[in-house]
C-alpha cells in the first residue's frame, strides 16, 4: 500500500447530491464515492427515522434505571462479561473500552480506507438497533463531511467481537483522543474540536461498544476491493482484445455460440466485452487455428471473477446494510437481544474467494504479457517489443525487464491466497474461540488488488507498445474505436517506447489509475 498521505483529502464538489444515510440501503457504489471524495453523506430528513433512534437510546436509559442488567453497558467487556459494574462507573465504562483498545500496529489506512470504514459504521448504527443517540450519527457523519480522519492501524482484528482494536480509533475522535488527519497534517482530536468551536463528544454507556463491535473496518475495506476487482475485470477483458490484434490472432474464439453452450453469466459477459473490443475484425485462413489458452480462454478466466463479484456483492451489502453490535436495542419490542452479529464470517469468505478470482486475472495477463514479448510466440513482433532503430536493435531490450518484473509481482499475488478465514484463532480466554478473520482476509485481497492493479499496468504498457508495432507492420491491421481510444488513453501516460529507458514513473502513474478506476472511466460505477 501507499504511504499514509497526510495532504488534504479531496472534498466532493458543493454540486454532488450527497448520499443519504438512515432508513435506506446504502450501495458499494456509494461507499465507494464517498471514500474517493465525489460524495459526503447527510443523515436522513425522515422524522420517524429520527424519533425511532432517539427511541432506543430512551428505552436502553430506561432498562438500566430499572435495574436490568445489559452486557457492556454494566457488565465487564467479553469474558469479563461475568462482572457486574457498579452505578456510579457505569458513564465511564464506554472510555476505558476505546482507551485499552489502543493497541492496533501495522501501516495506517488510507484517507479512502478510513472514509468508506466511518461510513460502513455510520450505516450500521443508523438501522436504529444499537440504542446510540443522534448525535452520535452526526459526529459520524462530521467525520467524513468535514475530513477529521482517525489515524488508523490496519493490524489488531480476529474479525469477531467486530473490529474492536481499529475502530477505538474512529471512538477515540469522536471523544477527542490520539491522533487525526486535517487539514492536511496530524493533530490531536481535541484540538481539532477545538478548532471547530464543539466539545469533545461524551459517549453514553452504550455508545463505545457500538462504535466499536462491529464489523466497519473489514466491510468498508470490501467495498473498495469489490470496485477495484471490478475494474479489473473489465481490463483484462480490454487487454485481451487489443493483444488478440497485436498477435494477429482469431476473433472467432469469443463468439456469442460458444457461451451459449456453456452458460455462465459471467463467461458470457467477459466474452462480450471482449468481442465489443473486437467488432468487425474477420479471420484470415493462415492464421493459426487455435490461440493459446491465455488468448481463448481468457473469457473463462475473467467469467469467473465476475461470476464471483455478482455474489460477493450480495454478501458485502448484506453486512453493510446490518445491525453488526451485541446487543442489539430492539426499541419497537423494547427488548435487548445478546448475540454475535459482530462475526465477520461472509466477509471473510467473499474477500477470501475474491482475491483467489482476482490472482488468477494477474495470471492470465502474466501469461499473456509472456506471449506477447516473447517472439518465438509473438507472431512476428520485435524481440521484447522493443521499438528500437534497425542500428540500436543489438543493444535493445524493450520490455524485458518489465515482464520480469510482472512475473514477480504475479507470484506474489498469488503466494497470498491462502485463505485467512481458515486460521481462526482463540483468544481472550477462550471467549471469543471461534473467530473470523474477516479483516486479515479484506487486507490480504486489497494486496493481491494492488499486486494484479501492477501487473495489468505493466501488461497494458506492453499491449499498447504490441499493438503500435503491429500496426506498423500491417496497415491492414486496425482498432475498433474503443480500442483505438483505449491506445490514445494510454499514450498519454506513456509514450510508444522507442530507446531503452526506465518505466517505472509510468507503470506507477498507470497503476494509480487503474486502482482508482479513471483508467476505464469506471469510478466504481459498474461494468
Amino acid at each position: 500500500m501507499a504511504e499514509h498521505d497526510l495532504s488534504e483529502p479531496k472534498m466532493a464538489s458543493a454540486q454532488t447530491a450527497p448520499v443519504v444515510i438512515g432508513g435506506r440501503r446504502l450501495t458499494i457504489e456509494e461507499v465507494v464515492a464517498i471514500a474517493q471524495g465525489r460524495a459526503t453523506v447527510a443523515l436522513t430528513g425522515d422524522a420517524a427515522w429520527r424519533e425511532r433512534i432517539e427511541r432506543g437510546a430512551e428505552f436502553l436509559r430506561k432498562h438500566l434505571a430499572a435495574g436490568a442488567t445489559v452486557y457492556g453497558v454494566n457488565t465487564g467487556y467479553g469474558d469479563a462479561c461475568v462482572v457486574g459494574v457498579p452505578p456510579e462507573l457505569v458513564e465511564a465504562l464506554p472510555l476505558q473500552l476505546t482507551r485499552y483498545h489502543g493497541c492496533g500496529m501495522g501501516r495506517y489506512l488510507e484517507h479512502a480506507e478510513t472514509l468508506a470504514v466511518i461510513v460502513a459504521r455510520l450505516n450500521s448504527l443508523a438501522f436504529g438497533y444499537s440504542g446510540v443517540r443522534g448525535v452520535l450519527l452526526e459526529r459520524l457523519a462530521d467525520l467524513v463531511n468535514l475530513r477529521i480522519l482517525p489515524r488508523i492501524p490496519a493490524e489488531g482484528s480476529v474479525g469477531a467481537s467486530g473490529d474492536l482494536t481499529p475502530l477505538s480509533y474512529v471512538a477515540a475522535a469522536l471523544v477527542g483522543e490520539r491522533e487525526v488527519a486535517y487539514d492536511g497534517q496530524l493533530q490531536q482530536a481535541a484540538d481539532v474540536w477545538a478548532q471547530l468551536g464543539r466539545a469533545p463528544l461524551v459517549l453514553a454507556p452504550k455508545e463505545g461498544l457500538a462504535l466499536m463491535n462491529g464489523t466497519a473496518v473489514m466491510t468498508g475495506l470490501a467495498c473498495l476491493a469489490f470496485a477495484r476487482a471490478e475494474q479489473l475485470t473489465r481490463l483484462a477483458a480490454r487487454l485481451t482484445a487489443l493483444c488478440t490484434v497485436a498477435l494477429d490472432g482469431r476473433a472467432a474464439h469469443f463468439d456469442a455460440l460458444i457461451f451459449e453452450a456453456k452458460p455462465h453469466a459471467g463467461q458470457a459477459e467477459a466474452a462480450a466485452w471482449i468481442r465489443a473490443d473486437l467488432a468487425g475484425r474477420h479471420d484470415a485462413p493462415e492464421q493459426r487455428l487455435q490461440d493459446r489458452y491465455s488468448i481463448r480462454c481468457a473469457p473463462h478466466v475473467i467469467g469467473v471473477a465476475c461470476d464471483a463479484l455478482s455474489w460477493v456483492r450480495r454478501d458485502v451489502e448484506n453486512e453493510l446494510n446490518s445491525a453488526n453490535d451485541n446487543p442489539l436495542i430492539d426499541p419497537d419490542g423494547e427488548r435487548v437481544l445478546h448475540g454475535g452479529n459482530f462475526y465477520g464470517g461472509h466477509i471473510a469468505f467473499a474477500m477470501d474467494s475474491l482475491k483467489t478470482a482476482v490472482a488468477n486475472l494477474a495470471d492470465l495477463m502474466d501469461r499473456q504479457l509472456a506471449l506477447i514479448v516473447d517472439d518465438k510466440f509473438n507472431n512476428g513482433l520485435p524481440r521484447n517489443l522493443s521499438g528500437a532503430t534497425p542500428e540500436r536493435a543489438p543493444i535493445s531490450h524493450g520490455f524485458k525487464a518489465v515482464q520480469i518484473s510482472a512475473s514477480a509481482f504475479t507470484a506474489e499475488a498469488l503466494k497470498l491466497t491462502m485463505p485467512a478465514s481458515v486460521f481462526s484463532r482463540s483468544t481472550e480466554a477462550h471467549n471469543q474461540d471461534k473467530v473470523s478473520m474477516g479483516t486479515i482476509a479484506a487486507r490480504d485481497c486489497l494486496r493481491v488488488l494492488e499486486l494484479t492493479e501492477q501487473v495489468a499496468a505493466a501488461h497494458t504498457l506492453a499491449a499498447v507498445q504490441a499493438a503500435r508495432l503491429r500496426l506498423a507492420m500491417n496497415p491492414q491491421t486496425t482498432l475498433t474505436a474503443p480500442l483505438a481510444a483505449f491506445v490514445d488513453e494510454v499514450s498519454t501516460v506513456s509514450a510508444f517506447v522507442g530507446n531503452d529507458r526506465p518505466l517505472e514513473a509510468e507503470l506507477r502513474a498507470l497503476t494509480a489509475r487503474i486502482a482508482s478506476g479513471t483508467l476505464l472511466g469506471t469510478h466504481g460505477e459498474g461494468h
